[in-house]
């Protein structure tokens, strides 16, 4: 009997996968377009593609089958959709999670068991970064918002306190002089949050080598995100005071949350190329300046 190449294999796996948890990813995909909570979903797809394609000789070496770490998560995966399948007690959007989540590990099984340990290895990152198709439960983004709110309020205070404003926080809300303004759900900024997240993971994915660098990137762009979030109430609240009130429900208000997330950027990529100079100045590194890295050499 013919054996099958790696990728025809792969393709059938995933393809069987992909048939039977269609309900799940047409759900995940229709909160992706319908829900600011979700977008990032949209982008992991294109972003995995991506990176696998600038490692593509990889795939030139003749395929080992990693069959013990392939067949373990290919089992994971199993008793995952069987979970969000008969688990008691679970909410229909933790259901929706852990099956997305048994795809995701399914799909990273059958990698390993078609092409291997070694090629696994150097796709690391693109295999874990699908784990962002699983959409967060309503519980953990709760927690999630909450958090978002609590300290987008703090930093917020703190700027007003800098320029000389008279302010009180009282929970979510920040009272000056002219107006008491509310940090709600609806103004945590979630959506640009976590984009500037996945942003900085990929740029530190490519741009970086050691750990511990990628590791300070991304971990910069949490206070980050609240910090750019407490600088557009800051900014708001400033010019609907100072200015026009009109500002205080405009389009800035409704809509500025790109503006503000490229400022986050723009502190993100100077880090980077502060990092990136360190890493030029280490001997073992041997970077050229700003060169993209591929997957194969980390």
């Amino acid at each position: 009997m013919t054996k099958l190449p790696a990728p025809l294999t792969f393709a059938l796996l995933c393809g069987v996968s992909v048939v039977l948890e269609w309900r799940a990813l047409a759900a995940t995909f229709s909160l992706a377009l319908d829900r600011e909570e979700y977008t990032q979903i949209l982008l992991v797809f294109p972003i995995v593609t991506a990176l696998i394609f600038l490692d593509r000789h990889v795939f030139k070496v003749l395929p080992k089958p990693g069959l013990r770490w392939g067949s373990a998560l290919c089992v994971v995966s199993v008793l995952l959709a069987t979970l969000a399948k008969w688990g008691p007690g679970f909410q229909s959007d933790t259901r929706l999670a852990l099956d997305m989540l048994a795809l995701v590990v399914w799909w990273a099984g059958v990698f390993v068991l078609c092409f291997g340990n070694g090629v696994a290895r150097t796709f690391l990152f693109p295999l874990g970064f699908l784990l962002w198709l699983v959409p967060i439960p309503a519980f953990m983004l709760a927690h999630v918002i909450t958090f978002l709110q609590r300290w987008s309020a703090f930093s917020a205070q703190v700027l007003f306190s800098a320029a000389g404003v008279p302010v009180s926080q009282d929970g979510f809300f920040l009272t000056i002089p002219g107006v008491t303004i509310e940090v709600a759900k609806e103004c945590s900024s979630i959506r640009s949050s976590l984009l500037l997240v996945v942003t900085t993971m990929v740029l530190a994915q490519l741009q970086l080598r050691s750990f511990w660098r990628k590791a300070l990137l991304v971990a910069v762009a949490v206070p980050l995100s609240v910090a750019k979030n407490g600088l557009r109430i800051f900014t708001i609240a400033m010019l609907g005071t100072k200015v026009d009130p009109g500002y205080l429900s405009g389009r800035l208000h409704r809509h500025g949350g790109v503006l503000f997330l490229l400022i986050a950027l723009l502190v993100i990529f100077l880090l980077l190329w502060i990092l990136r100079k360190g890493e030029r100045r280490s001997p073992a590194s041997g970077l050229t300046p700003m060169a993209p890295l591929s997957s194969a050499h980390r």
